[in-house]
């Protein structure tokens, strides 16, 4: 059986002297990090933390952070990363379904802690830990612990009792409803994905991986544990430099990086300002992206640029854990129009293009996409409606256990035997990487008395902006201006979901049945300068 701490004590004992996290000046061996999360997670169990708990990282990317992650895990609890950035009216909503015995956090999160504070939902039950030597206080919170409190801890692993099968995190993603639901994520489901592509990239301890995407974010998964395993390095890079494509560049070259994996905007983004040389970044062998299409021009100037590399496509939402399928492309592009597909399934892993009746398709038939295999997600935390809804029965199977995940993703098989990714069949739409429910951003809005109705929609760019987020409304109050309104709901949604392009209008329009008509909304957005009428 293994867990996903054991990757690192594997190491360990192969070289414990190893470079494992860089970020920056700051330096960890693998032995110190080793040590560090296991001097933590023998506080973590002194302060109460018991097996299935959970523990909230309200923490910026950094060496403490993946410290923190492990030690959480080597006390057999379950950890909640949550994006710092967040409003803290989202993330009260989190905080008050994980029901965590433990909020471990930093000093760089205390603008998020006041806001905190001011919901109410830092009660005494809520105890806060701090990963820094700094403590973090505020009006009504103070940590009970810094990290100078664990230095005398025992750097031995203390004894733990979870299963393969036990929770190893929970990612909280975009909710309809507007209330973010939870994936859960076991350590098996993690395990099973790391061992197949860490075997199919072959990483090994010279590697050098990137570490791009935020931590609450399931690719930062495989960054973590696919290094872990292998005993390379990882190098986290500064959020700061997600806006200034010449340092992203920089940062590929500064750390002589071996893997790059990150979301498509990212690459879109360097190649749309031209920092990228001709043949450079020569360290990097293998380029991975996922999480939504990279388009096509943007793949052909890579391949163009860096022919030395190979590229691969990942795909697989929250609830498959990390990725399902994968693509290498083994020839560019022939033109801007061809579409690369999602592929074929990772190892324990498959793909099902099924009709509404849950019946396959055809070859060449277009389908919804459905997943099965060892990535499988047990569902949504305490939530078995939506479980039930998304995870259904094998229609192939008289075992009642047997689940298949429904994507609402549009797919169909193509003439090689490969999967070609068509869009979406929902209201879900991918905006930077992030997978996004439109319906959490309407009832945001919705929530203002100042708007009388609202409809948001996703419209393709194929640009860095991918799927740009529109939103129409119908205010209830005079000269409701789109500044205005993106300010007020800049406090209950991320700054990833609020929407880029607006219209105003008298009246939304509808449908037979008295429903907005979404499809003439979006056809608004896409007439250039028509105004609705």
């Amino acid at each position: 059986m293994t867990l996903l701490q054991h990757y690192l004590a594997e190491q360990v004992a192969l070289d414990p002297h190893a470079p494992a996290l860089i970020m920056g000046a700051r330096h960890m061996t693998y032995a110190d990090l080793e040590a560090d999360s296991n001097r933590l997670a023998h506080l973590l169990r002194e302060v109460g933390c018991r097996r299935g708990d959970r523990v909230v990282l309200l923490l910026p990317k950094s060496p403490a952070a993946i410290t923190a992650m492990l030690a959480v895990l080597k006390a057999d609890c379950a950890y909640v990363p949550i994006d710092t950035d967040s409003p803290a009216a989202r993330v009260e909503l989190i905080i008050r379904s994980a029901e965590p015995r433990l909020l471990l956090t930093s000093p760089a999160a205390t603008r998020l802690l006041d806001g905190l504070a001011e919901t109410g939902v830092l009660t005494p039950a809520v105890r806060i830990g701090s990963v820094e030597e700094q403590h973090v206080e505020g009006e009504g919170y103070r940590s009970m612990f810094a990290a100078a409190d664990w230095a005398h801890q025992d750097a031995a692993p203390p004894a733990g009792a979870n299963t393969a099968n036990d929770p190893a995190h929970i990612l909280f993603t975009s909710g309809s409803t507007g209330v973010p639901k939870g994936v859960v994520i076991t350590h098996a489901n993690v395990t099973a994905f790391v061992d197949w592509a860490n075997g199919y990239l072959k990483m090994g301890p010279d590697d050098r991986w990137s570490a791009h995407p935020p931590l609450h974010f399931d690719l930062s998964t495989y960054d973590i544990y696919g290094t872990l395993a292998s005993g390379a390095q990882l190098h986290l890079m500064p959020a700061s430099l997600n806006l200034l494509p010449h340092k992203l560049a920089d940062f590929i070259r500064r750390s002589e990086l071996t893997r790059w994996f990150s979301v498509p905007s990212t690459l879109t983004f360097m190649t749309k300002f031209g920092v990228i040389a001709q043949d450079d970044f020569p360290t990097l062998q293998k380029l991975l992206w996922c999480g939504e299409v990279l388009p096509p021009p943007v793949l052909r100037e890579l391949m163009r640029l860096l022919p030395h590399v190979e590229f691969t496509n990942l795909y697989g939402p929250t609830e498959a854990t990390i990725a399902s399928s994968y693509h290498t492309v083994t020839q560019r592009p022939a033109d801007d129009a061809e579409q690369v597909p999602i592929g074929t399934p990772c190892d324990g892993e498959e793909l099902l293009i099924l009709d509404e009746h849950l019946r396959p398709v055809a070859d060449g038939e277009i389908g919804e996409l459905y997943i099965g295999g060892v990535g499988l997600s047990p569902g949504y935390w305490r939530d078995e409606e939506k479980t039930r809804a998304a995870f259904v029965p094998d229609p192939r199977s008289s075992d009642p256990r047997a689940r298949i995940y429904r994507t609402g993703d549009l797919a169909r098989w193509d003439a090689d035997g490969l999967v070609e990714f068509l869009g979406r069949a929902d209201s879900q739409i991918k905006h930077r990487g992030y997978r996004i429910e439109l319906g959490e951003i309407e009832t945001a809005i919705n929530a203002l008395d100042a708007v009388r109705e609202c409809a948001v929609v996703g419209l393709e760019t194929g640009g860095f902006e991918g799927t740009a987020i529109c939103c129409a409304y119908a205010a209830a109050v005079e000269d409701l201006q789109p500044a205005v309104l993106r300010v007020a709901i800049q406090d209950r949604l991320p700054s990833y979901m609020l929407p880029s392009r607006w219209r105003v209008t008298d009246r939304l329009p509808k449908n037979a049945n008295g429903k907005i008509d979404r499809r003439a909304v979006k056809e608004w957005f896409q007439t250039d300068g028509a105004q609705p009428q």
